[in-house]
């Protein structure tokens, strides 16, 4: 066991609701598209559709979410959003139970539960700088990144399995029960975050905080390359990832039992970059190490439309091998940049201004990928967007990230004892523990 697990009891319970949440979020990528597909015989376009209902809440209130954040403890907010993905995933089995069941009743689902994954991804990006000191960090990003990945694998073969067995619509209880351990895990944490100092000076107003948020994105050239880095190379991923299902389905000929273990197998790559990049990074540099992970390694993108029948589906499990390493890799040293760049009273507003655009192409991905591949038809489709994968990542080549060994710990003002970006706000900053 990790010794940052062993010592910290408190992070061991965020790890452990954390890693169930991203288990059960694992089943219902391959339990919501394949209920689309398999139990409302949804089309191409209609299950790209259900796609960008999940991640669509980014863009409707990714941005005041930031704001809300940062006034208040962060705690509170990811029991409540758990609380309610409990409930919502637990009833699309009961509607299909009852026959009320549609897909616009299951867009609704998607639609509900993405509003409260943004609040609960964006509480516990901001939450986790206040629970860890900052040189347990970098350990506790690379552990929580690497489990995720875990997650993922054993998700995915999960929920094969369970449709399998029980069909799509029932792997549904697995995501809400993961949920429901996640809810206690964050129960059962004894640190209490202080309650954000209040600001000086006259109240500030919701747009006026939204304001200041997208000013320090778009005004510091680190945090505005890896927003911009990231809405591309997310549009590209969800792209493609919106016409897995139906690919391989329908154009390989998969059982739809078998999609969920081909996933998971394809997902080790996620739990490799996790081990490895700390290590790469020390010799080589995080900058160096990001451009590695994040153009190098998912050049295998392009194996994916290749996957034939038989034999052939090596060439997708190697395909997305090669992007989980380097997506993973990649969000670990973004992560950890961050949280030790940003000062901690506008962390909120930083993970959601630029989430606003990272998870904000998302849905616009996945109807993409609808439209290209209802248009051109799913394997021409997916040769233009596994593409964009790794062209995305030209972004960070012809940037500040291409001339430095490694990433900024602090704003280069204040390396030359001049105030950097969010200094007023540094000195008020919430006590870390």
């Amino acid at each position: 066991m990790s010794g940052l697990l062993r010592r910290h009891r408190d992070f061991r319970l965020l790890w452990c609701g954390e890693t169930a949440g991203k288990f059960g979020a694992a089943v219902s990528t391959v339990a919501m598209p394949l209920v689309a597909v398999s139990t409302l015989h949804a089309g191409t376009f209609a299950v790209g559709l259900i796609g960008a209902c999940g991640w669509l809440p980014w863009l409707l209130i990714g941005l005041p979410v930031g704001v809300w954040v940062d006034r208040v403890r962060r705690r509170p907010l990811m029991l409540a959003a758990a609380a309610l993905s409990v409930l919502l995933f637990a009833a699309v089995p009961l509607l299909a139970r009852s026959g009320g069941l549609t897909l616009g009743l299951l867009g609704a689902v998607a639609l509900l539960t993405g509003a409260a994954a943004v609040l609960f991804q964006t509480a516990y990006s901001a939450y986790l700088p206040t629970l860890l000191a900052p040189d347990d960090q970098a350990e506790g990003n690379a552990l929580l990144h690497g489990s995720a990945s875990a997650a993922q694998i054993a998700g995915q073969g999960t929920g094969g399995l369970l449709t399998h067995l029980a069909g799509a619509v029932n792997g549904l209880f697995a995501h809400a029960a993961t949920f429901l351990v996640a809810l206690l895990c964050l129960l059962g944490i004894r640190h209490r975050e202080p309650r954000p100092a209040a600001r000086q000076g006259a109240p500030r107003s919701l747009t006026g905080e939204i304001a200041e948020g997208v000013r320090l994105v778009a005004g510091d050239r680190w945090f505005r390359t890896l927003t911009l880095f990231g809405a591309a190379s997310n549009l590209a991923l969800m792209g493609y990832q919106s016409l897995t299902a139906v690919f391989l389905v329908r154009e390989v000929g998969l059982p739809p039992g078998a999609v969920g273990g081909l996933l998971a197998l394809a997902s080790t790559g996620g739990i490799a970059g996790a081990l490895v990049v700390r290590r790469i990074a020390a010799r080589l540099g995080t900058a160096r190490t990001m451009l590695l992970c994040e153009l190098g390694v998912p050049t295998a993108a392009l194996l994916i439309p290749l996957t034939s029948p038989g034999s052939g589906t090596l060439l997708y499990v190697a395909g997305s091998f090669g992007v989980s390493a380097g997506v993973v890799a990649g969000n670990i040293l973004k992560a950890s940049f961050q949280q030790s760049y940003c000062p901690p009273a506008l962390l909120g507003r930083l993970v959601a201004s630029s989430a606003f655009l990272n998870y904000g192409t998302l849905p616009l991905g996945a109807l993409l990928g609808g439209a290209l591949g209802s248009a051109l038809g799913v394997r021409t489709a997916l040769w233009i967007l596994t593409a964009g994968v790794p062209l995305a990542a030209l972004i960070l080549l012809f940037s500040p990230v291409r001339t430095v060994r490694d990433l900024p710990v602090r704003p280069a003002e204040e390396e030359h004892g001049e105030p950097g970006p969010g200094a007023a706000e540094r000195g008020r900053a919430p006590a870390r523990r």
